[in-house]
């Protein structure tokens, strides 16, 4: 059992017109100063319903929506999948769906993909229910509601984080524009960043150490803080390495997390015990049903016509995930490495080049995700998947601070950054690596290894320069078997057109 059950039959919040950023349209009779005033202990309701807006769809199981998109198609973590993974190397869909073909070959992108709206509307979903709680918890004497408003802030930076790395622009909505209808200015990146930046220095060390399984703490806000920083020369045109080594520090050093002692430990429905985890998003096959959290990832990569369903825990194979050889293709021959990673990928009937990214067959689907439990051997099938999403978890602090210590973070040990990197490889029985391979092209590389399909990779090779242009091709990318040069403005997606629309102030930006 999860540790926390996301409280989702009671829709207590006001839901917001995401395209409008500010429209609202009450739900339920009550409002949420009403609700707290009838039961004080329901504001740990409306913070675990915060947390599901990133996994789930709506509050009624998987059928219902938020926000007015498809309720299977546009879940948070379903949005971050297709758009970070799909789009770049390593993970390609062949259903053909309408937007997302364009994805998963990073061309002819537009501003009416839908895919693209989805993330922007949820996010904007989830700052203002945000901004709701974090208005009522400033100005109302409820005891012991510290914690639940920090998390509260927490959790809209992360969802203005995703707008920050994804279209670099947007509304800055706070608490102090509840009671306005006017449309909002357009918020830059800087000024998105420097925001997000605030907000964390302001609350990171206040939070507390340990809030829970699957909660916001100081450790969780320090990965966030780092990842802003780590990829601030893209969105700020600024080398802030330094500081990304500081909150990495803090989460190595002071955070008591461990590598799980099998990295498969990570992906498996018991993951809730993993030491490695820092925040995750939790799924429950029964409590927390969505199409949109790793149900996707499992299902979308599995088949019972090449595989045992039984085997993954998963009553449904959708034909849709296959890894190109952008991935598998670093660990060298499947067959002899050493590498427990390697062996993750179904490779009987499947063939090693993608010809055809719309068949089956061409590609190996990746078997990291699974919905069966690492710690026993008795196991049901279920529709939906139980295995938590891990956003955040050590090895990939991990290999950022060793990415940080080669670009010449202030305060980087070299023997440290190796070790920690050896203390990845050597989990997965992967050889140890010397000072001299310690490289930056390593990492880009340990990084795919390690972190692929967990949503950072488009952002990876964006901050190593490897996503747009031609300087590093991929299967399909730019719709070419071989893989072809695209644009650098593709290194941002559009504005959604619905966005424009609904507020005039904002600007598409360059190249749509």
């Amino acid at each position: 059992m999860k540790k926390i059950i996301f409280i989702i039959g009671i829709m207590f919040l006001t839901l917001v017109s995401c395209t409008a950023d500010l429209d609202t349209e009450p739900k339920v009779e009550l409002s949420l100063e009403e609700l707290l005033a009838t039961d004080p202990n329901a504001v740990e309701g409306i913070v675990s319903r915060l947390y599901a807006s990133f996994a789930l769809s709506g509050p009624d199981g998987p059928g219902s929506s938020d926000i007015s998109d498809d309720p299977g198609e546009s879940p948070f973590l379903r949005g971050i999948i297709n758009l970070q993974d799909f789009t770049a190397d390593a993970m390609k869909n062949r259903w053909g769906d309408d937007g997302l073909d364009q994805l998963t070959t990073t061309s002819s992108w537009d501003a009416n993909n839908k895919f693209f709206r989805y993330l922007y509307n949820r996010a904007y979903y989830t700052i203002p229910q945000c901004n709701n709680l974090i208005s009522i918890l400033n100005t109302s004497n409820l005891p012991d509601t510290g914690e639940a408003l920090l998390e509260a802030r927490f959790l809209r930076s992360l969802a203005y984080f995703y707008l920050i790395d994804a279209f670099g622009k947007g509304v800055l909505v706070t608490e102090e524009n509840l009671n306005q209808t006017d449309p909002l200015p357009e918020s830059n990146r800087r000024q998105l960043f420097e925001f997000v930046e605030a907000e964390m220095l302001e609350i990171q060390s206040s939070m507390s150490e340990d809030n829970g399984y699957g909660r916001a703490n100081k450790y969780v806000a320090a990965m966030l803080l780092a990842k802003l920083y780590m990829n601030a020369e893209v969105y700020i045109g600024e080398n802030r390495y330094s500081e990304a080594l500081t909150y990495l520090n803090i989460v190595i050093d002071e955070g008591g997390y461990q590598l799980a002692p099998n990295f498969l430990e990570n992906f498996s429905a018991d993951n809730d015990v993993s030491p490695e985890i820092i925040f995750p998003l939790i799924a429950d096959a029964v409590n927390s049903q969505s199409f949109g959290n790793t149900t996707y990832i499992v299902n979308g990569s599995l088949s019972s016509d090449t595989m045992t369903l039984s085997e993954f825990g998963a009553a449904e194979g959708w034909q849709g995930h296959r890894a190109t050889s952008a991935w598998y293709g670093l660990f060298g021959d499947l067959g002899t490495s050493n590498d427990a990673r390697a062996a993750l990928f179904w490779t009987s009937g499947h063939n090693y080049v993608m010809t055809d990214y719309r068949e089956w067959t061409d590609g190996y689907p990746s078997i990291k995700f699974r919905n069966t439990e690492f710690n026993s051997s008795s196991n049901t099938t279920t529709s939906f998947s139980s295995t938590d999403f891990p956003l955040y978890r050590l090895a990939d602090a991990n290999l950022m601070y060793a990415e940080c210590a080669l670009r010449g973070a202030a305060g980087a040990d070299m023997n440290k950054a190796l070790t920690l990197v050896n203390n990845v490889r050597t989990r997965s029985s992967a050889d140890p690596i010397s000072m001299n391979e310690l490289t930056l092209d390593f990492i880009i590389d340990e990084r795919g290894r390690e972190l692929n399909f967990e949503g950072h990779r488009r952002t990876d090779l964006i901050r190593f320069g490897m996503f747009t242009g031609s300087s590093y091709l991929w299967p399909w990318k730019g719709n070419v078997q071989n893989g072809a040069s695209i644009p650098a403005h593709y290194n941002l997606f559009p504005i959604p057109e619905q966005a424009l629309s609904a507020n005039p102030n904002l600007q598409q930006n360059p190249g749509y």
